[in-house]
């Protein structure tokens, strides 16, 4: 047996207020309401989720001139911090969960005579409790040492410390979390990185620079991929020599056809394989900023599962960092569609709420996939089921995670490895042109992997969303999603084929529609006029169930009446993004809609004609969905195999086959 450090200190690179809440914690911990106290009561339990989200915070913070280093901080006289963050708190129910270490020493070296190191432990349900302390004797540098048993860790639960100072500034100037290990898992194995970029080079110059700033992160990288697919070439970037100078020689760009994020990654596992160097491939979006310790963590966290096992890092919001996006993905079998695990709260903001005081964040979540914002897959992993799937974008990952799982290879989603992205909820994706990739490839990944002989609710679901799209007069949407499905229908054998073609085949297609035709310019429509004004301003609330079940008849019945006349000039009304909902969209004839990204709008109106047309084509082309389901899902399942390999993947990029 030998030592392994498991993880150590940090604070962050630039040194930005805004991510001090990730790191270190100056506020008292104010533990939220245990769910058996709350009950069953519904109305409790929406006052309490509520409840959960209020501040707890006193306004305590951290100075930038006490952040001394990258492993360094001072702690002022008469100040408490905690590094039970999330970034330096140490999840030790998923290291109990998923790895063979039983056991970790902490080692915090601390300069302060009188400061006090107390050690706390969390069990699942969020309370925590003192394991062990030590105070500081002396002026000079010291290390005190704690071993702490992984045992009660089952369901979840974290260690971290906090110091107290003493007589006078105290500063913390290193910790580590390590294991003993056997000797052939203390060595790290290495891996390679795998970005795709298209047209954002001065974001993945900066992330490539990024992961040659530390030398034990840049050590473990035998190789850094550039998937370059854009026009605007990474190459350009005034930040590129900068870039190339810090990885010492291990980066290397490849010009390729833009094959969306599939294609990138794809790549990046093909010549991974065919280098036969690394031990894992690690997939990084090219509009992050990372935090390159999480590298090492995930490497080391893989290096130490009980098996092969693939490894991701959550994800902030670049746009408000101490807000946490995504935690914990799942996929809904019935439905086959993603969500959060159960007990997650999206979007949380630790600036607001810390961990020590969040129940929820101590439980261990399991996962079904993590997405390829961060995603370090092992090569074995690669070898045993396949490349991803050629789907350009959406679903790749997650089609991936439960392949993987199907073949005995779990995901953990990893607490204190994580990058800053752009939010979801902040992107278009839903009514743009990646409507057609998110209906094509949810049903590929479903007739792959669902274990209902219909797909569950797919079939039924989708014809509700057709519905509603074509009540809110998208119906540029409408005629991607029927073609989606038309491609699901044809098989698995035109994916390869159409993956360089689809998008330019589906951006003509929208030039079609009204609906898709989105304008900037604030004045590029007209003022909304109604020739009788409303007697009732439209609602900005949610309506209940039976406001909307009565919208949905309204607005069906709508569709066989003609339009108010005034409106083949104007819109009625211009709704933001946030209140452009179905049942608002059902009772109107034309509207100036704001796109969810701010930057333009389209004017909608609505045409019972074309709602007719499409309505009869939606009914046929989901009975014959329903009526070919079974046979379909066969010929899928037999085409896994050819399309997820690497002959297959190397004829698509036009390079010799893999040997």
């Amino acid at each position: 047996m030998a030592t392994r450090v498991l993880q150590r200190f940090i604070m962050p690179l630039d040194k930005d207020p805004d991510v001090f809440a990730l790191y270190v914690d100056p506020e008292p911990a104010v533990l939220d309401a245990d769910k058996d106290s709350i009950g069953g009561d519904k109305n409790a339990k929406a006052v309490n989720n509520a409840a959960l989200r209020q501040s707890t915070s006193t306004g305590a913070k951290v100075a930038v001139e006490d952040v001394l280093g990258r492993h360094s901080v001072r702690i002022r006289e008469g100040q408490e911090l905690s590094f039970g963050s999330y970034f330096n708190g140490f999840a030790a129910g998923y290291w109990r969960r998923w790895t063979i270490v039983d056991a970790v020493r902490l080692d915090v070296t601390l300069t302060g005579p009188g400061a006090h190191v107390i050690v706390y432990r969390s069990m699942a349900n969020g309370r925590s409790q003192k394991v062990d302390d030590a105070v500081i004797e002396g002026a000079g540098e010291t290390t005190v040492s704690f071993d702490l048993t992984l045992v009660p860790f089952q369901d979840g639960g974290w260690y971290w410390f906090d110091v107290i100072t003493g007589e006078g500034d105290a500063v913390l100037s290193g910790a580590t979390w390590s294991a003993e290990v056997p000797e052939d898992r203390v060595a790290p194995r290495s891996a390679t990185v795998g970005i795709t970029t298209m047209n954002r080079p001065d974001f993945c110059a900066a992330l490539l620079e990024s992961l040659g700033a530390d030398a034990d992160v840049l050590g473990l990288l035998d190789e850094v991929l550039v998937m370059e697919q854009g026009t605007k070439k990474v190459a350009d970037d005034a930040g590129f020599p900068a870039a190339e100078k810090a990885l010492q020689g291990k980066l290397r760009v490849i010009e390729q056809a833009n094959l969306g994020g599939s294609g990138g990654f794809a790549r990046a596992q093909l010549e991974t394989l065919r280098a036969g160097k690394s031990a894992y491939v690690l997939f990084l979006d090219d509009d992050i900023i990372c935090e390159p310790e999480s590298i090492l963590r995930a490497v080391t966290f893989g290096d130490l599962a009980r098996r092969p096992t693939i490894v991701g890092g959550h994800m902030f919001s670049i746009y408000s960092r101490s807000r946490l996006h995504s935690f914990g993905e799942i996929i809904n079998r019935y439905r086959f569609w993603w969500h959060s695990a159960p007990t997650v709260h999206p979007d949380w903001d630790f600036g607001a709420r810390n961990l020590r005081s969040t129940r929820w964040l101590h439980k261990r979540i399991d996962v079904d996939f993590n997405p390829w914002f961060m995603c370090l897959i092992p090569v074995e992993v690669v070898e045993r089921i396949g490349l991803g799937l050629p789907l350009f974008i959406k679903w790749d990952d997650s089609e991936y995670g439960v392949r993987a799982q199907a073949a005995g290879f779990p995901t953990v989603s990893m607490p204190g490895a994580a990058v800053w992205h752009v939010p979801w909820t902040d992107k278009n994706d839903a009514l743009d042109w990646q409507a057609y990739f998110h209906q094509r490839n949810r049903f590929v990944a479903a007739l792959l992997h669902s274990p209902f002989k219909r797909g569950g609710r797919m079939v039924t679901e989708s014809f509700q969303h057709q519905v509603m799209h074509l009540m809110s007069m998208q119906y540029s949407v409408v005629e991607m999603r029927h073609q989606a499905l038309l491609d699901v229908l044809d098989g698995p054998g035109k994916l390869h084929a159409d993956l360089p073609t689809k998008l330019g085949e589906i951006r003509e297609m929208r030039k079609e529609w009204r609906d898709a035709d989105l304008k900037a310019d604030p004045d590029a429509f007209p003022a909304p006029r109604r020739a009788k004004p409303k007697k009732r301003d439209m609602d900005a609330e949610i309506p209940g169930a039976m406001q909307q079940r009565k919208a949905k008849l309204i607005g069906a019945v709508r569709q066989f009446k003609g339009v108010r006349p005034l409106s083949r000039e104007f819109p009625e009304t211009a709704l933001p993004a946030m209140d452009a909902k179905w049942y608002r969209l059902a009772g109107l004839d034309a509207a100036v809609v704001s796109m969810p990204d701010g930057t333009s709008a389209a004017f909608y109106q609505r045409d019972p004609e074309q709602f007719r047309a499409a309505m009869k084509k939606t009914i046929e082309i989901h009975k014959r969905l329903l009526r070919e389901w079974p046979t379909l899902a066969e010929q899928y399942r037999a085409g896994l195999g050819e399309v997820t390999s690497q002959e297959a993947w190397a004829r698509t990029f036009g390079i010799e086959e893999a040997q």
